[in-house]
């Protein structure tokens, strides 16, 4: 399976010069072949392929000698980024879906390169070695795993810079463990387990709420297009990198304690994008990244052998967990109260137990008939 490996890169200002080269020819390509792609269309009415503009590349190189400070294969992987960005533009259409064209990229736009098989290596002193580039200190705060693939430098919004290596690791799996949880998401507590456990909602967001706004009024009132506020921008990216910060190291340790803890794991299969269309809930709901939290204990139960299961959401938290009875459960109540089994308990914990039971019925595989000897 691939795994990424994510380091923190300090280089020197010389060479923080270099990657902002490198990202600018890559940015300038970028757009170069965007461009290459509308026009022949509009033109002409063809299509570009994705070796048609990697051929271009030895001319271009003659044209804009600023190119040949890059590495060949990171020129390439920009059409393949090219290429992928206009193959989802079509796969959106083809579904009805907003298509969404692909943009030309502005200056500062345009934040990361990767190497696809060569021009790079890790050194004996924990640092990173790019072609052209030289050697870069490397935060080695945990060994490389497996066979590294591809290497992508990246620049955050703070300036801050990142080695991401994407390696081929064999999975590791954990014990079998017969114990099932299912999990109920929400706002009030950020997740109840069926077994009546509670994870706390931490609110990242509102936490960090007044510092942000403070750095947004300083903001609103330096004037557009001045380098006060272009350098000011980072105060405000600083605060929202500490929310994904935070948020992040919250959802890795829970849901690495949910993965070690049990074999079976039931949640809700949520359309995210859809809910947070609701303007009373939006902020609340993006602030509890719960997409965040199912995605990082799909990866971890797959690499360690345990079951996910995914179960449709509807009336879980209107039917009764013990006799199944249903009835209407406005959000405002939250204890749910069965008339025909006389059931007591939390809204969230019986919609937890709901979960469980449909996960549970979709792991159920009908026995095959046994034959005898003869016959």
């Amino acid at each position: 399976m691939r795994k990424t490996f994510k380091y923190r890169l300090y280089p020197t200002k010389q060479q923080q010069r270099l990657l902002a080269q490198q990202l600018e020819e890559c940015r300038w390509l970028y757009n170069h072949l965007l461009g290459k792609r509308r026009d022949a269309w509009e033109q002409d009415g063809s299509s570009l392929a994705l070796y048609q503009q990697q051929e271009t590349f030895s001319i271009l190189k003659h044209e804009r000698p600023s190119l040949k400070s890059v590495h060949s294969q990171v020129l390439q992987n920009v059409a393949v980024r090219i290429d992928l960005a206009f193959k989802a533009f079509f796969r959106r259409c083809k579904a009805g879906e907003p298509p969404g064209y692909p943009r030309f990229r502005g200056q500062g736009r345009y934040d990361s390169f990767t190497f696809p098989q060569s021009g790079f290596s890790i050194t004996h002193d924990d640092r990173v070695c790019l072609s052209k580039m030289g050697r870069i200190k490397m935060v080695n705060h945990r060994p490389v795993g497996g066979k590294i693939k591809t290497l992508t430098i990246h620049r955050s919004s703070t300036g801050k810079w990142y080695a991401s290596f994407s390696c081929e690791v064999e999975p590791e799996r954990l014990p079998e463990n017969p114990d099932a949880v299912g999990i109920d998401v929400g706002l009030t507590t950020f997740a109840t387990l069926s077994d009546g456990q509670e994870i706390a909602n931490p609110r990242f967001f509102r936490t960090e709420e007044k510092a942000l706004a403070k750095v947004q009024r300083k903001h609103s009132k330096l004037a557009k297009g001045t380098p006060e506020r272009h350098n000011h921008r980072k105060a405000v990216a600083r605060v929202h990198e500490r929310i994904a910060w935070k948020r992040e190291n919250f959802t890795h340790q829970e849901s690495r304690k949910i993965v070690n803890t049990y074999g079976l794991i039931a949640v809700e299969d949520l359309t995210v994008n859809r809910m947070i269309q609701n303007h009373c809930l939006a902020k609340s709901i993006a602030d509890a990244s719960w997409s965040a939290f199912f995605s990082q204990v799909s990866s971890k139960a797959e690499e360690a052998g345990r079951h996910l299961v995914k179960v449709n959401p509807a009336y879980t938290s209107q039917t009764c967990s013990q006799c199944g009875h249903r009835q209407k459960m406005p959000l405002s109540e939250r204890i749910f109260d069965c008339p025909c089994c006389h059931a007591h308990l939390d809204r969230d914990l019986n919609a937890a137990k709901n979960i469980l039971g449909l996960g549970l019925q979709s792991r159920v595989i009908p026995e095959a008939p046994v034959f005898h000897a003869g016959e």
